[in-house]
């Protein structure tokens, strides 16, 4: 098997191999020697430079597609599942213009401040003026920032800036930093604090080296009916597509199959995105993200909606199940985890069974890695259903139901 990236089923391409791996090969593209019918031109004149995007040249219906089966192919195969348990992908409304955070990645060349995102499998920065995924006030907002930032004694300092959008429209940026000038970078942003329009921040190292330029950085996602408010920090985590992030809580919502009074433990919860639409319809909901800055704004988004039924703690993912389940029986337990899964929570799910499991994952391969032990231990798959978060990328997120058996 041969990996061709930037080529469209029906292609005919010279290509060149770059790696070979026991079981497959990897190859670049030398030439397009005749375009498939499906392919299309990428609006942005940098998509194939570009690692931000890699399906451009797909047209929305053939990314959803292959999305769609590339899902269910990589649980057929590695899980074991059947395919009369995979559901049809759900669709972004919108394909352009979609992305409510983004982190662009920042270089000087030759005295210019350049800002875009890595090409492939390397850290060259290549250089964009306007993104097509990322909406008109972002790159407006990146754009200020650049020619505040431009000719300055920074720019050669600057590794990275983090753009983030609102439900409300508020704006915010966090400028990453590496010098030794702090101040006077603040300094700077800060006198033009009325060009930007956004929240500013200045960040070097971790997220704990925040440091506030201008306003407190909360922005605001809407979710559930009737409106929930949520704030989150800078550093914190929300879904980059705001609209499929309530799409993916109505479906959460659906298959918890809540009656008022079961206990309800949600994994990597953040500020509390399906724990407060969950706490809604249960007994008690108990939040544990890592981060304590979200676990923080957690308690302030429980407050500010008037939910008095949501715990949330500060700690590690793992060890929760076994410590909560000590305390009371976990009736519906939810996990939200990075792409890289949660393989050592499985273990906990066999020993403190969980009568129902909802598994959001935004990435197949790991997913399919962390049910297979479900599935031979106990638990039943009721459904697992792909969700178009990420349009013009391969990547995908899903929802995945399993109920225990015994």
């Amino acid at each position: 098997m041969i990996f061709v990236p930037g080529t469209s089923p029906g292609d005919l391409v010279q290509c060149r191999l770059v790696d070979e791996k026991k079981r497959y090969a990897e190859a670049i593209v030398e030439s397009l020697l005749e375009a498939s019918a499906t392919r299309r031109v990428p609006p942005c004149p940098v998509a194939s430079e570009c690692g931000g995007c890699q399906w451009q040249h797909l047209p929305y219906s053939e990314q959803l597609h292959w999305k769609e089966r590339l899902f269910h192919d990589t649980l057929i195969r590695q899980a074991g599942i059947q395919q009369e348990f995979l559901l049809p992908i759900v669709p972004a409304p919108q394909e352009w213009a979609y992305r409510s955070r983004v982190q662009m990645k920042c270089h000087r060349s030759r005295q210019e401040f350049v800002t875009g995102f890595f090409r492939p499998k390397s850290h060259y920065v290549v250089p964009m003026t306007s993104c097509p995924v990322i909406p008109p006030e972002l790159n407006q907002l990146l754009n200020v920032l650049k020619t505040i930032l431009s000719g300055s004694k920074f720019t050669g300092e600057i590794p990275q800036i983090d753009l983030a959008l609102g439900d409300d429209g508020k704006q915010r940026a966090v400028v990453h930093y590496l010098g030794k000038r702090k101040e006077e970078l603040i300094t700077l942003l800060g006198a033009n604090k009325t060009a930007t329009q956004a929240d500013l921040f200045l960040q070097r190292g971790r997220s704990e080296s925040l440091t506030s330029i201008v306003g407190d950085g909360l922005l605001s996602v809407t979710v559930d009916t009737p409106p929930l408010t949520l704030n989150y920090t800078p550093g914190g985590f929300a879904q980059i597509n705001l609209t499929q992030n309530r799409t993916l809580i109505q479906a959460v919502l659906a298959a918890a199959k809540l009656t008022g009074s079961e206990r309800v433990l949600d994994l990597y919860c953040g500020m509390g995105n399906f724990s407060l639409p969950l706490s809604r319809y249960s007994r008690t909901v108990i939040g544990v993200e890592n981060f304590s800055a979200s676990i923080a704004q957690a308690k302030l988004n429980a407050l500010a909606n008037g939910i008095e039924n949501a715990q949330f703690y500060a700690r590690p993912a793992e060890g929760a199940l076994e410590y909560f389940s000590a305390r009371g029986s976990v009736d519906l337990l939810l996990l939200d985890p990075p792409r890289s899964g949660a393989y050592g929570l499985m273990k906990e799910l066999l020993c403190h069974p969980v009568r129902r499991v909802i598994y959001v994952s935004c990435d197949p391969q790991t997913l399919a890695r962390d049910l297979k032990p479900l599935l031979n231990g106990g638990y039943r798959l009721g459904m697992s259903q792909p969700i178009d978060m990420f349009p013009q990328t391969y990547h995908c997120e899903s929802l995945t139901i399993l109920e225990y058996l015994g």
